[in-house]
């Protein structure tokens, strides 16, 4: 393996133990519930799962687990003045 590469790989893990240098800005996940799979999704900032508790209630375990597994990696919502 040449030096290049070392280097790299060493920046890699250094990179892996800052997890405030990434915020995910989408993404698109199946989560594998209880019962069955489901697709959990995340754009501009908002949370969409198509489990139907999520539909009635806007959130749900699936789209709750992912917000703390990425905590801090996501980037703080948009606050509008009211």
């Amino acid at each position: 393996m040449d030096y290049g590469m070392i280097s790299k790989i060493e920046k890699a893990k250094r990179y892996a133990e800052e997890r405030d240098r990434i915020q995910f800005q989408s993404f698109s996940v199946t989560f594998d519930g209880e019962n069955n799979p489901h697709t959990v999704t995340y754009q501009n900032g908002e949370w969409q799962c198509d489990c139907s508790f999520f539909k009635t209630r806007g959130v749900c375990s699936h789209s709750m687990a992912l917000e703390r597994i990425l905590a801090d990696m996501l980037p703080e919502p948009v606050r509008t003045e009211s």
